[in-house]
C-alpha cells in the first residue's frame, strides 16, 4: 500500500509536464514570491495526503526561469501551531518527486550592526534554542546527523546568484527560536556569544526534516531588524512586515531566486 507521501508525489505527477527538481516552501508571509511560477498548476493542500491543513495551502507545479519546479505555498511554522513536524509530510513527498533542491525563506532578527533590515542572508548553520525538533518521535530518524544540514553548493551558487544581481553576498549561523515572542536583549546577547549572526523563528525545522531525508536544503533569511543589544539599533523589532526595508528585502529575494534559478543545478 503507498503511503501518504507517496500518493502525494503521484499526484502532483499526475499533472507535472516535467518533473520539478526544484521546491520552494512558502511561510504565508512569502505568498507575494509565488508570482515566480509560470504557467502555475494548483493543487490545494487537502488532495495531498500529508499535507498540512493550512488555510489556503496549496502546490503549485510551474516553472520558473524554465527549469522545472514546484512551490508549496503555505508553509505552516512552528510559532503558529507548536507541531515542529507539520512540513514532514510535504517534504517527505518532495523526496519522492526526487526534488534535488529544497529553498525555505524565512525572517530574521540580525545580531551583527553590518548586516541591516532588508538584507537577504543565505544560512549556513544553525543552533536549535527552541526547545523542539520535528524528529522526536520518530525512531527511524534517531542519529540523523546535521553536519551540511545546508547545503555548501548551493549556499556557493546563491552567493554567485548575489554577486551577478548586484547585491553583497552574506551567510551565516541561524539561531532558531520558537517564537512568537521577540527575543529580550539577553538573549541576543547570549545567542551571539554562542555564535549566532541572527535569530528566527523558521528554517531551521524544514533544514531538519529535509536533512532527514537526504535533500539538498537552502535556507534564505531576510533580515527584518536589528536586535536591541545590537550596536545602530533603534526601535525594538516589530511584526509589521510592510515596512520599506521588508518589502525592499522581498524584491531582492525576489531578484535572487531568479538569478538562482538560471543557474539550473
Amino acid at each position: 500500500m503507498a503511503s501518504p507521501a507517496q500518493t502525494a508525489a503521484e499526484r502532483i505527477k499526475s499533472l507535472a509536464q516535467r518533473a520539478p527538481v526544484t521546491a520552494i516552501i512558502l511561510g504565508r508571509n512569502f505568498h507575494g514570491l509565488a508570482d515566480l511560477a509560470a504557467n502555475p498548476v494548483a493543487i490545494p493542500y487537502s488532495e495531498l495526503p500529508g499535507f498540512p491543513a493550512t488555510p489556503g495551502g496549496e502546490a503549485l507545479i510551474c516553472q520558473i526561469e524554465d527549469a522545472p519546479s514546484l512551490i508549496l505555498k503555505g508553509a505552516s511554522s512552528f510559532y503558529e501551531t507548536g507541531d515542529a513536524q507539520r512540513m514532514s509530510g510535504a517534504i517527505e513527498a518532495l523526496t519522492h518527486l526526487r526534488v534535488r533542491t529544497i529553498i525555505c525563506p524565512g525572517f530574521v532578527t540580525s545580531l551583527r550592526p553590518e548586516t541591516l533590515p532588508g538584507a537577504v542572508v543565505a544560512v549556513t548553520d544553525h543552533i536549535n534554542f527552541s526547545g523542539a525538533n520535528p524528529l522526536i518521535g520518530i525512531p527511524e530518524a534517531i542519529g540523523v546527523n546535521l553536519n551540511d544540514c545546508y547545503d555548501r553548493r548551493l549556499v556557493r551558487a546563491v552567493k554567485q546568484a548575489a554577486t551577478g544581481a548586484g547585491f553583497n553576498p552574506q551567510d551565516g549561523v541561524l539561531m532558531w527560536c520558537s517564537g512568537p515572542t521577540f527575543e529580550t536583549p539577553a538573549e541576543a546577547k547570549a545567542a551571539r556569544l554562542l555564535g549566532a549572526d541572527m535569530i528566527g523563528w523558521s528554517i531551521a525545522p524544514e533544514a531538519i526534516i529535509a536533512r532527514r531525508f537526504g535533500v539538498p536544503f537552502l535556507g534564505l533569511a531576510l533580515v527584518t531588524d536589528l536586535a536591541p543589544s545590537v550596536p545602530g539599533a533603534g526601535a525594538p523589532p516589530s511584526a509589521d512586515i510592510a515596512r520599506g526595508p521588508v518589502i525592499a528585502g522581498l524584491v531582492s529575494m525576489r531578484r535572487l531566486l531568479r538569478g538562482f534559478m538560471k543557474q539550473k543545478l
